[in-house]
Parts: C-alpha cells; structure tokens; sequence
C-alpha cells in the first residue's frame, strides 16, 4: 500500500477526476482567465508530484483549478491547502485520545467540507486496521477514580442517543457533543482499571460513530471523516472488531457517496479480512457491489450482492447494535442502485420499489435516498410524472430531517426534468428544489 506515501497535489486530482495532463490543461486555461499564458506540462505536474514547490503564480492558477479560497493559499501554505489534503491520526494506541481531540476540534471550527479526507490516507489505516495487532490493554491516567455507576449510566444513557431516529437526533447533537466530550475526558484524566477503560473507549466509538454521520448527512465530509477515523482507533482500543469493520462501511459508503469507487472497494476488502459477524458481512460485501457497479465490473458486482444475500440468509446470532437496522430491504434497493449503475433499467425499479416498501417510518432518511434511486429509474423509464412525485416526496422527507446532503442528493437529479417542464408534477418538484 505504498499509495500512502502519494503527494497531495496527486489526491486532490484524483477528487477532481484529473489525470496530470488534465490538470496541465485546466492551469492553461486558469491563466487565459487572468488573461495571462501559462506554459504548464504533464512533465511540469509529475515534478510538482515529486517534491518540488510550484512558484506563487502556478499555485493561484492550481487553486484556480481546485475553487480553493486564495486566503487559504497564503495561509496554510504549500501542499496543506489542496482539497483531500487532510488525513487522520495513525491507530497507534497512543494517539486515540488526540484523535477523539483532533475530531471535536475540527467539529467546533463548523467550516464545512465537501471533500472528505484524502482516499488514499483512509485507505493506509484501513490496512492498519487489517494488519494490526490487537491494541494493548488501555491504560489509566492519574487522576481521580470514576465511579463504576457512573460508568454505568453512560452505558444506558449513549444507546438511547445513538439508535435514535434521524429527525430526533438532529435535536440532541448538543447532548451526543456533550457526552463526547464527558468519555473522552474520562479516558483522558480518570483513575480505571482495564474493564472500565475498555467500556469508556466502546462508548467513544459508538459516539464518534454516531456524530460522524451528522456531520455527513450535513455535507461536512473532512470533520466526518475524522470522528470515523477516531472512532475506528476507539473500537481497535475496545477490542471490538465488527464495530471497526462497520467504521470503514462508513468510510466506504462516504467514498461511493463522493463518487470514489477505488478506495472504497480496497477498504472493503480489508474490512472483510477480519469481519465475522455474518449480518455485518452481509453489509459489507452490499457495500462493495455499490463501488463494483460504479466501477462497470458486472461480474464482481453480482458476486457480491449474491455474497450479501448468502451471509444475511445464513446469520444466526443477533447482529452488532450498529448494523441492527440493517434488512433484506436494504439489499433489494441497493441491488437495484447496482442494476441502475449497470443499465439493467426494468430490473432495477422492480428491486427498489419493494426494498422502499419494506422500510420502517423511523428510517426516513434512508427513505429519502431509496425514493432518489427510484426516481432516477422511473425517468430512465420515461414515467416522468411518477418520477417527479416520487422526487418530491424524497425532498419533503430531506427537508423534514435536515439531511442536506440527501437535498443536495435530488437537486443533482432535477436537471434531467428541466426537458419535460409541461409534465405534471415537474413544475412543483423545480419550485420545491429551488427553494430548499
């Protein structure tokens, strides 16, 4: 996994679908906007990647490129500016508190990010994650005993606030903060015996989990990443393996979310090299068909949906709390997302039809994302007045949970009806997006 070691300038192209020559290209034409000429080469970029620093003039014409603010050009310097710079803390057991730290920092800072963390850096502690002995017992600090009742309580208290709904989650994000906040502090400064320390980092990735897809549904990306990322050190301190595995389904998922394929697919296949939980390697390889679809690999993309169909049949014990939710809906509608990716149109809208069906009311927002999917395929089908309702009712249930990504999600799609304006039920699907 030597991509580790990739220069910045190389993870912010690959976000950008950039090759070297396209980026050189893109620098020419950034500096005809300035009305000035820029002599910019394959050669030129493959040297920046190497270690060299653009002068001033070429790094506001690449910044240019990027839509980075040229404050941050000055600011931050030379390579820390570039989209998909950011990276998370290694799971050395040393530094999981600072990454817990690191994460609610960022979060505080509230400056949004549409890029997530650079792929190539997940992917590196993904392998961390596969190859890593377990983490050594956690170890106290100095300071005063916590009370085991306390303890105690917490355990009771998080999982209420984690398994709520998404509505009503929106409106304990200061309560998920605190508690963040409390744990991490225990970790940090309290007196436990290896039980306790155990059970307080278990409670910090459930947190980080938990918060991490608030940020996500919001369209902060980067700060998503990094509680992820420190909540995947928290469960490797916790020994909880399925609960790292489902961290980086998170990942994954953010990376296909982002229209990143690659990186999702590698860090799948190292999350299935130690998961054993069946429902959550079901989750998994459903996960990996989504990247393998986007990437065009039919075959392997029917291997894994057939692979997630197998372990959710053949699971036995109760799944882990963080893929509780999960059903044989959810493999209906993301096998028709796969057969939409593919082409297979017909097929497709049959799937997600009746995975949307079978999904509870409390999952609104996943509600919202699987009627988007059968909207597409219903415009793909030329029904474009079911598809339009359709489109509205996901908007009205994104609107109703604040998840802005899943309004982002719709308005993406709104531009393949502005054709067919005379429909009924486009109009009012245009307005509705306009004015969210």
């Amino acid at each position: 996994m030597d991509a580790i070691l990739q220069h910045p300038l190389a993870v912010a192209r690959s976000l950008h679908g950039l090759s070297q020559r396209g980026l050189a290209e893109a620098i020419k034409r950034a500096a005809r906007r300035h009305d000035r000429m820029a002599g910019t080469t394959k050669q030129q970029v493959s040297v920046w990647e190497q270690g060299r620093v653009p002068d001033p003039w070429y790094q506001r014409l690449i910044a240019d490129v990027f839509d980075v603010d040229p404050g941050h050009v000055t600011e931050l310097g030379w390579p820390y500016w570039l989209p998909g710079n950011e990276a998370p803390l290694s799971l050395d057991a040393g530094e999981t508190v600072a990454a817990l730290r690191e994460a609610h920092r960022r979060a505080m800072l509230n400056r949004r990010s549409l890029f997530g963390l650079a792929p190539v850096a997940l992917v590196g502690l993904a392998q961390q994650w596969a190859t890593l002995p377990p983490a050594p017992p956690p170890k106290s600090a100095a300071g005063s005993s916590v009370a085991p009742d306390f303890v105690e309580w917490l355990e009771k208290s998080v999982p209420y606030l984690t398994s709520m709904a998404t509505a009503d989650r929106e409106r304990a994000v200061p309560l998920l903060n605190s508690f963040y906040e409390t744990v991490t502090g225990l970790i940090e400064n309290a007196r436990y015996d290896t039980a306790t320390g155990t059970r307080l980092f278990a409670l910090a990735s459930s947190l980080g989990q938990t918060i991490g897809w608030y940020r996500f549904d919001h369209e902060d990306h980067a700060t998503a990443g990094h509680y992820w990322a420190a909540a995947l050190n928290a469960s490797r301190r916790a020994g909880d393996t399925d609960r790292g595995a489902g961290i980086l389904a998170d990942l994954s998922y953010q990376h296909i979310w982002l229209g990143q394929a690659v990186p999702a697919i590698d860090i799948l296949d190292l999350a299935l090299h130690r998961t054993k939980d069946s429902t959550a390697r079901s989750l998994l390889h459903l996960r990996k068909a989504r990247a393998l679809a986007m990437n065009g690999d039919v075959r392997d993309c029917r291997r894994s949906l057939d692979a997630a169909e197998h372990c959710l049949n053949t699971a036995t014990a109760p799944p882990p709390s963080w893929c509780s939710w999960y059903s044989a809906s959810d493999i209906a509608v993301d096998s028709g997302r796969c057969l939409i990716e593919l082409g297979e149109t017909g097929p497709a809208l049959a799937q997600i039809t009746a995975g949307v069906a079978g999904l509870p009311d409390a999952r609104a927002k996943t509600r919202s994302v699987f009627l988007t999917y059968e909207a597409e395929a219903l415009l793909r089908r030329g029904e474009v007045d079911h598809s339009a309702a359709t489109a509205h009712e996901a908007l009205v249930l994104a609107q109703n949970i604040g998840a802005s990504r899943c309004v982002r999600q719709i308005g993406d799609l709104v531009p393949r009806f502005t054709a067919h304006q005379k429909v009924q039920g486009v109009e009012k699907l245009l307005s509705a997006v306009r004015a969210a």
